[in-house]
């Protein structure tokens, strides 16, 4: 079957659209072509800096023809619906219509409408146009004469050439005829604008892939990818070195250029004694360029060689490693201007889009001259960081508004740092030691490298800290009280850095719950999600088992209780939304819901239980109902709640209260009612112990006598006293197991 090839060649895209701008094309013109139904075999969209290729293949030649009934008016209608019916069906006379008997609603007219297919070139001539029109791009812009009219075209550069093809691989395509604003499809296309400029002719897309290989671009962005990161590998490998892979980068990299020319280039080594992490920021944010470091371990020549072709051929190639810096407690040897967390070389690795006649000396002296300029720059604002302590730049706080309802950055790190010294006892953190975390942590938001690379706000923190001869936990916490910033980042470990990173995440929940800017369907401007979530993690991976409502309250009624009402409803409020998200992450960690609705419904974060607890009874919950007597133990816990139900619901009344002892007249209803007050001993006292596992233990208990007591004992009895008195030891079941969880909302 046929194939169409799209291009649309334009002035360079910007890398951040290209990928999204590929996805698009192919997305609009299928859905069209389905539309039309036009089924197709497969489809892939590429994009280069001057180009979006689409290939379709397996495209029918034409439309099926279409044959479709239309229901008219009734015979004997009014003749205005008549007229009506002929005209929107093309019928000159009500003779070429047929007649629908229908002995319950009366005859009817129905049309018989046979639509020829049309042929697929035709289709294509007519929707391409109103793609390239209406194409979502972020930013567009028009250009040249036509651009006065309000019609004319609009893309994201100037649009220079469309290339559009349609046929079978046997024999020469047909070009999709059609122009928009003076571009007219056709078959020409162009390849790299230096080396290869001219006009390519080309006629499908193997035959046009070639082309562009052999003009220099190469199309696939996958492609433009492997090639930096093999030769990237390489160039570092082949001097000893190893590169630092940045996959963000990689892919802006993939976009800038259609033929990657990786090269080499260095800088003095005097630059090195600034923290690695700002060098790499320099380097990557103002050059678009790798950095390479000394190999932790290296390696002989010979394994540097297999190990690099297994990386660029093989499982790994264009992952990113992110690097942690190693605790600085554990560096001794970090002297006030020491390098950071990685052994940087004074290498760099650029990525040409040309292959130079000079063989790139020209391309690496300019980029080095310009990386120069940009480390004198970024060592000149280090070290005259370096000038003023931390807690002297604390005052200009007092003018800079947080939030005009939350007041200053400094009134906020008041707050954080009164709430870190109250957490700081409950996680084992030094208090005077958090209470200078908290008090230090956010001052590197007014240096000089923070205000240039806002990417290293609290790691500069933590490096003007050590320098200035801060404690290692103090200094830690500048960096790690943001931490975790999203799911795959790592949380605190130092128990000062977990009160200060609680501290500041609680304060800012509570802050705009107390002003009402509450997260609100996708809308979430000051990442009060992620805060929640972020609190959530330290708690659970640390296993710091404190109560979160009580640290709320207090912060809550301290700081706002005076401005805001009904703050117990707020609170209220607050840990619902805390809830809510421990859902979301224990369905990432694979729990299931409904466990987790059981647990919460027996003891949740609005009653003031623990998030560690809460999470520690889901697990032995879990594991208690993988077990026969857990399975056996919920049939008969829900076919106590079902009766109850029923029962409650026909009498009008619940049926709360102890049974009566003396109204026992079957063994079976005795040996229950002892289980259950052996049982709601054993299981409260465990819960209250925290001993998951044990409480499950006791709840196995019950199961000989419930099954007995379902095999042996008629709970609707005749006479209405002892119904009464059965129904209340059924409750008393659902009573024993909610001291665990609430066994109804477990699902089957």
């Amino acid at each position: 079957m046929p194939d169409l090839l799209l291009e649309l060649f334009s002035e360079e895209i910007p890398a951040r659209m290209q990928a999204k701008a590929a996805d698009d094309l192919r997305r609009m013109v299928t859905d069209k072509l389905v539309a039309e139904g036009l089924v197709y075999e497969g489809a892939k969209a590429f994009a280069t800096p001057r180009r979006l290729t689409l290939t379709v293949h397996g495209i029918p030649a034409r439309q099926s023809d279409l044959k479709e009934e239309r229901k008219g008016p009734r015979v004997g209608g009014p003749d205005a619906a008549v007229a009506g019916f002929l005209k929107a069906t093309g019928l000159t006379s009500l003779d070429q219509a047929k007649i629908q008997r229908d002995p319950k609603k009366g005859d009817f007219y129905i049309a018989l409408i046979e639509k020829p297919g049309r042929a697929t070139l035709d289709v294509l001539a007519d929707m391409l146009p109103v793609i390239v029109r209406t194409f979502p791009w972020p930013k567009s812009m028009r250009w040249g004469a036509r651009s006065a009219r309000p019609s004319a075209l609009q893309w994201v550069r100037p649009l220079h050439a469309i290339v559009a093809t349609f046929g079978i691989d046997t024999e020469e395509p047909d070009v999709v005829k059609f122009a928009i604003d003076g571009i007219e499809a056709g078959q020409t296309t162009y390849g790299h604008r230096f080396m290869a400029p001219a006009a390519i002719s080309v006629r499908r897309f193997g035959d046009y892939e070639a082309k562009l290989k052999a003009a220099k671009v190469v199309l696939d962005p996958q492609a433009r990818k492997d090639i930096i990161l093999a030769d990237a590998r390489t160039l570092a490998q082949a001097q000893g070195f190893e590169l630092i892979e940045d996959q963000a980068l990689l892919d802006e990299l993939a976009g800038l250029v259609e033929w990657p020319v990786v090269m080499m280039g260095s800088f003095e080594k005097e630059f090195l004694s600034i923290p690695s992490e700002v060098i790499r920021a320099t380097i990557r944010t103002n050059m678009k360029c790798f950095v390479v470091r000394q190999p932790a371990s290296p390696l002989p020549v010979g394994e540097r060689s297999t190990a690099r072709v297994g990386a660029t051929a093989g499982e790994g190639a264009g992952i990113s490693h992110a690097v942690e810096p190693p605790h600085p407690a554990l560096r001794a040897d970090l002297s006030p201007t020491g390098r950071g967390g990685e052994a940087l070389t004074n290498k760099f690795v650029l990525t040409a889009n040309i292959e130079a006649p000079d063989g790139g000396k020209t391309i690496v002296g300019g980029n080095e001259r310009v990386i120069r300029a940009r480390l004198s720059d970024a060592k000149f604002f280090y070290e005259t960081d370096l000038k003023t302590k931390l807690e002297d730049r604390l005052p200009k706080f007092e003018n800079i508004v947080f939030h005009e309802k939350l007041g200053t950055q400094a009134e906020r790190i008041a707050r954080i740092e009164r709430l870190a010294a109250e957490i700081a006892p409950l996680v084992g953190a030094d208090v005077e030691k958090t209470k200078r975390a908290a008090h230090l942590a956010k001052a590197d938001l007014l240096t000089e490298v923070v205000g240039e690379f806002p990417e290293l706000q609290g790691l500069m923190g933590k490096y003007y800290a050590l320098a200035q001869g801060e404690d290692a936990s103090v200094a830690a916490a500048s960096e790690e009280h943001y931490k975790p910033q999203g799911p795959a980042d790592r949380v605190p470990a130092d128990p000062v850095s977990i009160a200060v990173g609680l501290a500041d995440k609680i304060d800012t929940l509570v802050g705009f719950w107390a002003i009402d800017e509450k997260p609100t369907g996708s809308k979430d401007p000051y990442a009060l999600r992620r805060a929640a979530l972020g609190v959530i993690r330290i708690i659970l991976e640390r296993r710091k088992k404190i109560g979160l409502r009580g640290i709320v309250e207090s912060h809550f009624e301290r700081s706002y209780g005076r401005q805001y009402i009904d703050v117990a409803s707020e609170i209220d409020d607050l840990m619902l939304f805390f809830e809510d998200r421990l859902k979301v992450q224990l369905r990432d960690q694979k729990a299931r819901h409904d466990l987790v609705d059981a647990t919460l419904s027996a003891g949740s974060l609005v009653e003031g239980h623990r998030l560690v607890s809460i999470v520690d009874r889901v697990e032995a919950l879990g594991k208690f109902l993988d077990t026969d007597d857990g399975k056996n133990l919920l049939a008969g816990t829900k076919r106590a709640s079902n009766i109850l139900s029923i029962e409650e619901k026909k009498d009008k009344r619940s049926f709360d209260g102890a049974p009566d002892a003396a109204l026992y007249s079957l063994e079976q209803e005795k040996t229950l009612a002892k289980a259950i007050d052996q049982v709601k001993a054993e299981a409260s006292a465990a819960v209250a112990k925290e001993d998951f596992a044990s409480a499950m233990s006791a709840l196995a208990k019950l199961r000989p006598a419930v099954d007995a007591f379902f095999d042996k004992v008629k709970v609707n009895d005749d006479d209405p006293k002892v119904r009464e008195n059965r129904l209340k030891l059924l409750n008393e079941i659902r009573a024993a197991t909610r001291a665990v969880a609430d066994f109804s909302r477990i699902q089957d």
